[in-house]
């Protein structure tokens, strides 16, 4: 008899990345989990089931995509227990697969027939326990199989951080204490890409951190390859450098890898929202045009959305899914193109993108994120999002849309920056189209992005996060009026309405309602509270530097849409040039085939900015953005 290996361990609660014991376990009756403990206590008559996101097993994924021969259900405790594996067959309702009599002094194995679930699109499955003892506990239920892998995988998990010292100090604690004890622990090496070069920890075993010029997660990524391909690992994790995550999913993450069928499965992981995080805030995503999270809002305590979930997700992803960087798992022989040096935003949607990746997420893989991204959206990021939207559709023959369609993106960033008087990050996003219109060579030659985080920090001053005076509550503004919201539409909310200041409305907003259309109609005065309602800033409408900047807009637009074809051309080639293995070596100053601790080569020179549009003068004769001085007149001294 072969030995055993573990697919899916069972994930404990953690009250520190979600307080809601409903994500893992289920317990009715005279069944309860002691916070914090790693066992369910049972009295006669108690109940667990584990038809939950973190502890659900998607058979249908495994079947698809990691075929196995066979399967088991290890459970561990003790007492008396009856113990049924049920099933969830193509959304059907909930069927006992078999019933088991257990009298558990430590582990029991049950084996699984699988010949009702083959060929069967869909299945999960999961476990119903019931205690008949006095007393009883359970301390692990896993799924085992006796299957010979197809692989065993050597993974990199690669981090990548920018002076954020506690966090990934945390992450790496986290993941050194996995080490000592997982299955899979001799298997992984985690590399910290330390892009700040702040980072002051000894190496380990297990650990290496390796100091990185600030080239954002594209370079710091780029190199974690590079070096884990130095290393003949065979696949790259890559996660956020707050790794805020159960070490388990990594686990699953492996084990998969070695059972799949093909070399091109990718892992995404999930993200759930920071404020609820027991809700998705996505379940990886796809992109056409504009990024849609997938399963957005479900909530993760509720059993029927769990299945529904997984059986959605158990098909192969259409071919514009991708999967975020805070956790996405690939296989080194996979690789056709390394990340483009986008800096950040965008990097990881165009690398599944230019992969023909089959991407599954599974259960329980899921990361936690401290902010919400429309918290964290400021001019930087729409300039980021901009620019990356644009490159995907003209470097991507996959994802051609022609010009029509490249019009449409430039229009809708127009529109919700204007309707939201956020004319500061419309400055901005009219710097990402004279990025784009310069071509890749542009953001070859720019790759740490500090000219244009010069540029953006300079002209942002109203759309800044400063400390609030008073901090009483936010309450959302009533819905305007159906005519009301035809007229706001019609004029641009109040941008072609004469005197519009004198009658338009001020509103509070909180900060995840930045980028929301519906709250904002008839507003002339727009407050954003942060979502520690410690923080505000507030912008207003303003004829004159909407209409400057609009201008503006359309001309760059224009002038993108009429040279369209050539420079998807250009495009197209330098996307390939510049995802190269030798391009990031040449960029990081990495000799071919270079390990960590070789000499590196000397740092290249400043980077000139000569291949950037053409400056204006502003009203005090400087040479400044085309941007910055549409926007106020105010010199950029800092572009100089």
């Amino acid at each position: 008899m072969r030995e055993h290996s573990l697919l899916q361990s069972f994930t404990w609660p953690d009250p520190t990345l979600d307080p809601n014991p409903l994500t893992y376990l289920r317990t009715s009756g005279a069944a309860r989990w002691p916070s914090g403990s790693r066992a369910v206590q049972f009295a006669q008559g108690g109940q667990l089931r584990t038809d939950t996101y973190f502890n659900i097993f998607n058979y249908g994924k495994w079947a698809r995509a990691a075929p196995l021969l066979d399967l088991a259900l290890k459970l561990e405790g003790e007492g008396e227990f009856d113990c049924a594996i049920c099933a969830v067959i193509n959304g059907a309702e909930p069927i006992t697969l078999q019933k088991h009599a257990l009298s558990l002094t430590g582990a029991s194995l049950l084996t699984l027939d699988l010949a009702p679930l083959a060929n069967q699109q869909s299945a999960l499955l999961f476990v119903q326990i019931r205690c008949h003892s006095a007393e009883g506990q359970i301390t692990a239920a896993d799924w085992h199989t006796e299957t010979a892998p197809r692989r065993q995988p050597k993974l990199a998990v690669c981090i990548t951080t920018y002076q954020r010292e506690a966090q990934v100090l945390k992450s790496v604690e986290r993941f050194e204490r996995f080490a000592k004890t997982s299955v899979c622990a001799p298997h992984l090496h985690l590399y910290v890409i330390d892009n700040g070069q702040s980072l002051r920890r000894p190496d380990s075993d297990k650990v290496t951190v390796i100091a990185n010029e600030n080239l954002g997660g594209s370079g710091g990524f780029a190199r974690g390859f590079l070096q884990a391909e130095a290393q003949d690992a065979t696949h790259c994790l890559f996660m956020d450098d707050d790794a805020a995550t159960h070490m388990q999913a990594i686990e699953r993450c492996w084990a998969f890898l070695a059972y799949a069928r093909k070399t091109d499965v990718a892992i995404a992981g999930a993200v759930a929202q920071a404020a609820a995080p027991h809700r998705l805030w996505e379940n990886g995503a796809l992109f056409h045009m504009i990024c849609r999270p997938a399963h957005q809002g479900l909530d993760l305590r509720r059993a029927d959305q769990v299945l529904r979930l997984e059986a959605e997700t158990t098909p192969r992803n259409p071919a514009n899914f991708y999967g975020g960087w805070w956790f996405f798992a690939f296989s080194v022989a996979a690789l056709r193109h390394m990340p483009f040096p986008f800096f950040v935003r965008g990097d990881d949607v165009s690398f599944s993108l230019a992969h023909d990746f089959d991407i599954i997420t599974l259960p329980g893989v899921l990361s936690y994120q401290d902010e919400d991204f429309p918290v964290k959206e400021s001019p930087l990021t729409v300039y980021l999002d901009l620019r990356s939207h644009l490159a995907h559709h003209l470097a991507l023959p996959a994802m051609e849309i022609g010009r029509m369609g490249l019009a449409k993106i430039i229009a809708r960033f127009w529109l919700r920056s204007l309707l939201a008087c956020h004319y500061e990050t419309l400055a901005a996003a009219l710097l990402a189209l004279e990025d784009v219109r310069a071509g890749p060579g542009h953001f070859a030659k720019t790759a740490d992005l500090a000219q244009r985080r010069a540029d953006i920090g300079a002209l942002t001053q109203t759309e800044r996060w400063t400390d609030r005076p008073t901090k009483s509550s936010v309450a959302m503004p009533r819905p305007a009026s159906r005519p009301l919201r035809l007229l706001m539409k019609l004029s641009l909310n109040g941008h072609l309405l004469p005197g519009f200041t004198r009658f338009g409305k001020d509103i509070t907003l909180p900060a995840s309602q930045r980028g929301g259309r519906r709250p904002l109609w008839g507003a002339r005065k727009i407050t954003y509270i942060s979502s520690d309602g410690q923080r505000a800033y507030s912008v207003a409408h303003d004829k004159r530097k909407a209409l400057a900047l609009s201008l503006g807009f359309a001309k760059a637009g224009c002038q993108l849409v009429l040279h369209y074809g050539r420079l998807k051309q250009d495009w197209r080639k330098g996307y390939g040039a510049l995802t190269q293995r030798d391009f990031w070596r040449k960029r990081l100053g990495l000799r071919p085939a270079q390990t960590e601790g070789a000499d590196r080569e000397p740092p290249q020179s400043p980077h000139c900015h000569c291949c950037d549009p053409q400056p204006m003068r502003c009203p005090e004769g400087h040479a400044c953005t085309a941007a910055g001085a549409l926007l106020r007149g105010a010199c950029l001294r800092g572009r100089l």
